[in-house]
């Protein structure tokens, strides 16, 4: 017995959007969803446009990092209907706050690494790459960086 068109299969839905079938039925347990999934007369679940869409948003905010209480109390108020816009709008800016800080943070750490790929490079074009890093160099190491004006760790010391 096939589905409706304007409905889908909680193994259709799962593929389209990119999650697995366990992962619906926890967010359906979680209280995610916006209304109860209707169910076919064999007691699959049946999904609509509208569940899809709603799928797609709270996977949007779990991948970037809301928690699930978060996302439920979000949901809540969807259902609740008019008139909480503004608490749903302090969750979104809030979210968005958290959002930014890890993409700087992100940014602060590939700067890091852009600079070690760029010291590691030096060294191996130089086929010096052997103790880049070392907590403790031997004083032989630590002679040839003051010669090439470095610090143990491979990075330029500053001059005074």
């Amino acid at each position: 017995m096939g589905l409706p068109s304007d409905r889908l299969s909680i193994g259709d839905v799962a593929s389209s959007i990119g999650l697995s079938v366990h992962a619906l039925r926890y967010f359906e347990r979680e209280g995610l969803l916006l209304r109860p999934i209707e169910r076919a007369g064999s007691k699959h679940r049946m999904y609509d446009a509208s569940d899809v869409d709603w799928l797609l948003l709270i996977n949007r905010f779990r991948e970037s990092g809301m928690p699930i209480a978060t996302i439920r109390q979000f949901a809540q108020l969807v259902r609740s209907g008019p008139g909480n816009e503004a608490d749903r709008l302090q969750i979104l800016r809030a979210h968005e706050a958290a959002i930014e800080q890890k993409i700087a943070t992100l940014r602060e750490n590939l700067d890091v690494i852009r600079t070690k790929v760029a010291i590691y490079a030096d060294h191996v074009a130089h086929g010096t790459a052997v103790g880049v890093w070392s907590p403790r160099p031997s004083s032989q190491q630590e002679d040839d960086e003051r010669s090439r004006g470095e610090t143990h760790d491979g990075s330029k010391e500053k001059e005074s």
